[in-house]
């Protein structure tokens, strides 16, 4: 029951679509505690500059349920990041991106697309649950932040891809590094976080089945995440 019970505790302060100067401030503090090549840092730093520069200065002038629908996303990141910097067992779906923070074979687009699909697989999940709970209603009543919310996503992906990716003249066809970056799919991701957070929100008069479904995405988003940090050389 206790697990049952986060779904309805405070996230965070501040909203991934807001950029609120709490959030920057917090990210900053962990990104001056670990070195750049860390895989944390480095999806940590990509994170941070795409919420402050989506959208600055809205603060929370937005809609409620889009404010706290990226509250409660970016409160369940924050929540992991406090959860590794204090040395405990975060969620199973940011485990792998801890485990090879330092791999030497490990690149760091695949550092940073292993945090986004933890973020959008599990944390994006629950935090539509959170938001329901929060406002009283629907997943289907949040549709249209949800959306909001995944086109931002889609803009630190692009980021990500632009930053991170080797250009053509350092990446080779072959490369391992070109198989693994391309068969991940933010829409999949997406996709299947919606259906998750519905199925979830169904299960919510039995909270046995919700504690189990709930662990299984976090697990399977673990999953893919790992696939995502498969070695790829130097």
């Amino acid at each position: 029951m206790a697990q049952i019970e986060q779904f309805t505790e405070p996230a965070g302060p501040g909203t991934l679509v807001a950029g609120a100067p709490p959030v920057i401030e917090r990210m900053r503090a962990f990104r001056s505690r670990w070195p750049s090549g860390d895989g944390v840092a480095v999806f940590n730093r990509v994170y941070l500059t795409a919420v402050g520069t989506t959208a600055p200065e809205r603060g929370c002038d937005g809609p409620e349920a889009a404010t706290a629908l990226g509250a409660h996303l970016t409160g369940r990141y924050l929540s992991a990041l406090d959860t590794v910097a204090a040395g405990g067992r975060p969620p199973e779906c940011w485990r792998p991106l801890v485990q090879y923070r330092h791999h030497p074979g490990v690149r760091p687009v695949q550092f940073a697309l292993s945090g986004l699909q933890a973020h959008v697989g599990h944390d994006l999940v629950l935090a539509v649950v959170d938001t329901c709970r929060t406002l009283g209603c629907a997943p289907p009543d949040l549709e249209g932040e949800f959306e909001r919310v995944g086109d931002l996503l889609v803009l630190l992906e692009e980021r990500i891809r632009d930053d991170l990716m080797p250009g053509p003249d350092l990446l080779r066809i072959a490369d391992p590094l070109t198989h693994v970056v391309s068969a991940w799919s933010l829409d999949r991701a997406r996709e299947a976080a919606w259906t998750a957070a519905l199925a979830l929100w169904r299960l919510r008069g039995f909270p046995a089945l919700a504690e189990e479904f709930r662990q299984r995405t976090d697990a399977g988003a673990g999953l893919v995440g790992r696939f995502l940090l498969t070695p790829c050389g130097g």
